[in-house]
């Protein structure tokens, strides 16, 4: 397989103060240098669009990871083919995941690259697109975290994204009543008569408080929460004694200029005898094939649904990753290079 000298590649011009505008990436063209030892070079083939990709553009300090610097290549989530390999961990043709760039082409040390295989018969897209991170997330955010037993109440905010809709379908696996949040009507309907939920509830609803009171009329045993603010606050208000608050996103504070007030019934947390944990799902890395492997079967006898929003060429990349926060996107947002 030949080695590419040059590629495209998005680069990060401006930080922004608010949403991600057309300005922030701009289209480059770089050319590629020669491998060193311990490194392969890869062709980037999907990319994941993610909502915490928003904090890696900002300046704080406590991220999970550096922030990417003005000037850099913007980064993401992606499948990737070998297609030069100075590693013996690596050989060209074979697929891996990695925190890789939005580029045609990148060059990845071969330890920061995990070897990656679609179950037979499913698309590469779907495959990655469950297993990679939103599955994993979703599976041990819910069953290592959440712990949960038949009969629970289990609420998910952004049940419609991609890890809310597969943690809330691994809740009804377990037996439980799931409730989800989205913010549309429509988003609401897909939640409940495509995917199984038991209620759905949308968010922009002046009577929010009220809906979801009345969704959880024996209260909310585990809150899988990817918004954080005020709907936050409004759960913990209906957490049961013992109940188990899984903290996987808090998008409401990614695009604010300013911290995001509360959650100000945080003193549920004692009164309730609450577990709140929040995690990194790259923390968990060693255990994904295990999770993999549910995840793989539970889609190939279809107790699991996945919808997948595709956007064809890498000059999509910046247009894939504002939809995340406009509510354009419908399933899980994914860059085919």
């Amino acid at each position: 397989m030949s080695s590419p000298t040059q590629c495209q590649y998005w680069r990060f011009d401006i930080r922004p103060e608010v949403n991600i505008s057309n300005d922030t990436f701009s289209l480059q063209q770089r050319a590629l240098g020669s491998l060193e030892e311990g490194q392969i070079r890869v062709k980037n083939i999907i990319l994941s669009m993610d909502a915490t990709n928003r904090l890696w553009l900002g300046e704080r300090e406590e991220l999970y990871m550096e922030p990417v610097k003005l000037g850099d290549s913007m980064k993401g989530f992606g499948l990737c083919e070998v297609v030069e390999s100075r590693s013996r961990s690596f050989k060209e043709g074979q697929l891996v995941t990695a925190l890789t760039e939005w580029a045609e082409y990148s060059t990845l040390e071969a330890n920061a690259a995990q070897a990656f295989a679609a179950p037979a018969d499913m698309p590469l897209d779907l495959a990655f697109g469950v297993m990679s991170i939103a599955g994993p997330t979703a599976y041990h955010g819910l069953l290592n975290i959440g712990l949960p037993k038949p009969d629970e109440t289990v609420v998910v905010t952004a049940a419609s994204g991609a890890v809310g809709c597969i943690a809330g379908q691994i809740a009804k696996l377990s037996g439980c009543r799931v409730v989800g949040t989205a913010g549309s009507d429509e988003k609401c309907r897909y939640l409940v008569e495509e995917l199984g939920f038991d209620a759905a509830i949308n968010y922009r609803s002046t009577n929010y408080e009220q809906a979801l009171a009345e969704a959880c009329p024996r209260g909310i045993d585990i809150q899988f929460e990817n918004v954080g603010g005020s709907i936050l606050d409004a759960c913990l208000t209906l957490m049961n004694n013992g109940g188990r608050v899984v903290i996987c996103g808090l998008i409401s504070m990614y695009n604010s200029t300013e911290n995001v007030p509360g959650p100000y019934m945080f003193h549920n947390s004692i009164m309730k005898r609450l577990k709140i944990e929040g995690f990194v799902i790259l923390d968990h890395a060693a255990d994904f094939p295990r999770m993999q492997e549910y995840l793989a079967r539970w889609l190939q006898d279809g107790s699991i649904k996945f919808k997948l929003d595709c956007h064809n060429g890498i000059e999509n990349a910046s247009k894939a990753l504002q939809s995340l926060y406009t509510g354009e996107n419908n399933g899980k947002v994914l860059v085919k290079i």
